[in-house]
This record gives C-alpha cells, sequence and structure tokens, in this order.
C-alpha cells in the first residue's frame, strides 16, 4: 500500500486554485510584496482567523523564529531557554543574535517543554522562553505564560508544527492550584467563544509555510502578536529597518526576510484548506487511537486540541528503534528519535560560530536533558501523517503495529 507524502502531489492540496494564484501574480507584474497586494492580505487573513492584532509575513519559518528573538531584544550573551527536541531553525536564530540557548528537558509523555524544568533554570541572563508545540500537540502553554510573567521574560512560541492548535481553557486562577512552585495560570478564550489556538498566549507566535507543513508555498513564515511595538520592531528587521514611510531611511539594523508575491498569493489559497486538512487528519487519527487503545506497552498522544503534523507513539519501556524498523519494512512511513540526537548533544556545539569565533558560547556546555535523550534515543516513534490517508491506511498502520509489538 503506498501511503500519500508532503513531497508529492497525492500528498499535498496543491491544485487549481494555487495555479490561478500564481498566475494571477505573474500577470500582474508585481512579484515583490513591498509595493504588491497579496502578502498584505495573506497577513490580514492569518491575523483574523487567530484573533490577533498583527500578523507579519516572511521568508521562512526559521525567519519568522529570528523576528521573534529580535521581539525579544536580548543583550548579546543572554539566555533563552528551549526545548532540544526541535529542528534546529528553532535555535539558530538565537545564536544569530547573539545569544545563548539554554535546554530545558521534556515531558516523557509528549516531548513537550516541562515547566519545572525550565523553572529550575531562569537565571539572571534568561531573556526569554521558546516553546514548541511539537508534532502539533499544544504545549504547556499557561504554565509557561505564568512562569514568564512572574519573572519578566518573553514567551515565544514556535507553532510550525501546529497550525490550528487548540489549547485547553485555563482554569479560573483562582481555581488553578501551583504546581512544582509555579504561579497559577491566567488567560481566557479568544473573543466570541472560539478555541485559543497555539501562538495567541505567548508574546509572540511563529508560523511556518514550508514544504512538510500543513499547508504550504515552498517555504514561508508569519509571526503573530498583539504587541504594537514587538509588531513595528519585527517588520523594521524582516525589512532591513527600512522606515518606508520616511523614504529611504534605515531606522534600525535589519535583513531582507520579506516574502515574494508568489509565497503569499499560494500561500492564501493554501489558507482556506487549513481547517479541511486539520480536520481530515484528526478524522483518520482518532480512528488509529482507537484501534490502539488496548495495544499493551503503547503510550497514546493525547488528542485534545492535536493539530496531528506527525502521529507520535511512545514506548515507555524501550524498544522504538526496532518497532520503527519493522514498520518502515511493512511500508508503513515510520522512524524512530524524530532527530538523530537531541539538540542539547549535537555535534554544533563543538563548533565555531562566526569566522573561527566561539562567542557568545566560550566555555559553553549544554545540560542533559535525561528525558529528551531517552526518548530520541529508546522510546519514540514517529509515523508520518497526511490529510490524505483512508481507513485502509489507518488499518495498515494499527495491524503493523499490533503485529510488530512483543505480546505481554
Amino acid at each position: 500500500m503506498k501511503f500519500p507524502s508532503m513531497a508529492e502531489a497525492a500528498g499535498r492540496t496543491l491544485g487549481d486554485e494555487e495555479v490561478a494564484a500564481a498566475e494571477r501574480v505573474i500577470r500582474s507584474g508585481m512579484l515583490n510584496s513591498v509595493w504588491g497586494t497579496e502578502a498584505r492580505l495573506l497577513e490580514a487573513e492569518i491575523a483574523r482567523m487567530y484573533g490577533v492584532r498583527h500578523a507579519i509575513s516572511c521568508s521562512s519559518g526559521t525567519a519568522a523564529l529570528h523576528l521573534s528573538v529580535v521581539a525579544a531584544a536580548p543583550d548579546p550573551g543572554d539566555e533563552i531557554i528551549t526545548t532540544p527536541i526541535t529542528d534546529f531553525g528553532t535555535v539558530a536564530p538565537i545564536l544569530a543574535q547573539n545569544a545563548v540557548p539554554v535546554f530545558a528537558d521534556v515531558d516523557p509523555a509528549d516531548g513537550n517543554l516541562d515547566p519545572a524544568a525550565v523553572a529550575s533554570l531562569i537565571g539572571p541572563r534568561t531573556r526569554a522562553i521558546m516553546a514548541v508545540h511539537l508534532f502539533g500537540a499544544p504545549a504547556r502553554i499557561d504554565e509557561l505564560r505564568a512562569l514568564a510573567d512572574a519573572h519578566g521574560l518573553a514567551l515565544i512560541e514556535d507553532c510550525a508544527q501546529a497550525w490550528l492548535t487548540e489549547l485547553p481553557d485555563p482554569p479560573a486562577p483562582e481555581d488553578q492550584p501551583a504546581a512544582d512552585g509555579l504561579p497559577a495560570a491566567d488567560g481566557a478564550p479568544l473573543a466570541g467563544g472560539t478555541p485559543r489556538l497555539a501562538g495567541t498566549v505567548g508574546d509572540v507566535g511563529c508560523l511556518s509555510l514550508q514544504q512538510w507543513k500543513h499547508i504550504t508555498c515552498g517555504d514561508g513564515g508569519v509571526v503573530l502578536t498583539d504587541d504594537d511595538e514587538r509588531a513595528r520592531r519585527m517588520r523594521l528587521f524582516a525589512d532591513k529597518g527600512w522606515d518606508r514611510v520616511a523614504g529611504r531611511s534605515h531606522a534600525s539594523f535589519g535583513l531582507n526576510y520579506r516574502m515574494t508575491e508568489l509565497q503569499a498569493a499560494v500561500a492564501r489559497a493554501q489558507l482556506a484548506k487549513l481547517p479541511g486538512v486539520v480536520g481530515a487528519r484528526r478524522r483518520t487519527a482518532a480512528l488509529l487511537l482507537d484501534a490502539l487503545k488496548d495495544v499493551p506497552g503503547v503510550r497514546l498522544p493525547r488528542p485534545d486540541g492535536h493539530a496531528w503534523w506527525l502521529f507520535p507513539l511512545v514506548l515507555p519501556g524501550g524498544g522504538a528503534p526496532e518497532l520503527a524498523a519493522d514498520l518502515a519494512a511493512a511500508g508503513i512511513p515510520a522512524r524512530a528519535g524524530y532527530l538523530a540526537e537531541p539538540l542539547n548533544r549535537a555535534p554544533v556545539w563543538a563548533a565555531p560560530v562566526y569566522g573561527s569565533s566561539r562567542y557568545p558560547l566560550e566555555g559553553y556546555r549544554p545540560a542533559a536533558c535525561p528525558e529528551a535523550e531517552r526518548l530520541v534515543a529508546e522510546t519514540l516513534v514517529i509515523i508520518d501523517w497526511n490529510e490524505r490517508y483512508t481507513t485502509e491506511h489507518v488499518e495498515a498502520v494499527a495491524r503493523e503495529i499490533a503485529r510488530s509489538l512483543p505480546r505481554p
């Protein structure tokens, strides 16, 4: 059985709408978003979908994360706490701003940041917390929000894998007990009673439109914020610090992270399909969860709010590499660990950063993250997921998992 892949047309929702969007831009003669309309329309549509004041388009998800670090405004040598289970695009922007990544351990159930581990690492140089909603599962963002507020830190949400991930409504502050020494969280649903979405609780949320994400324009990113000043700084940085109102005047340091009109037009066509993409993934994921509910030795992901970029399985007793190999041999698109090693163990930390300089990492050695390291090495299996999966695909995955796991 062939499984649709996001690397091919059969596993994407690209079609006539995207072709028409690209043709519209090409025939207009204006492919640059400074003078075009598509990027500004995309920003307005995403801001409305997410219920935020500002959505700022840029050239990639990594660029979006760089803008979020710019908004946090670390001084050289300041620290940003983040997760070791993520793409390097989460961490590269920290180094690009001469700040230092500090890796906190994760919840072994889903690989998302453990707020207690984050709390233990906050120090005088900490400037921000950068949370990742891993695989589309909601992180414990209200606890991280409360922690950030208590220490005067910025909170950044990396939602590259978490389009339309829904967050649980937080308990009323008076009803929410402090956990692990953390203050009670505050928060509220978006206006009109619609679900709160990942990316709307932090000071900045970051979205990706790269090839492998829920929707795509090849590469592209969007940052979300309700903060007018942060939005101003991010727009300036994404356009080389160019104050367009003042003429050819450069107000601050910046890079060229502009999204093109072609990217934006394709992204707008894709955005209209996003609810259907996430809905289809949720329907088939629910079928697999039901099929595996009685299979011993497997910890299933919590479905609440999940956007199912990937379908993760945790084997608390270990054996993930063996299960992933068995599934792959049977034609199931599965692999163990997600990363070759968690980022706190990546070889990059022994390499120079700029030229031959190690700045800002002189004497830097990332701390151990035992839960993350065990997930990657022993307990985590991820299965590619796709809006084109059918009941037959789900049945094949469930059958091979049940066949491959040892009987108790």
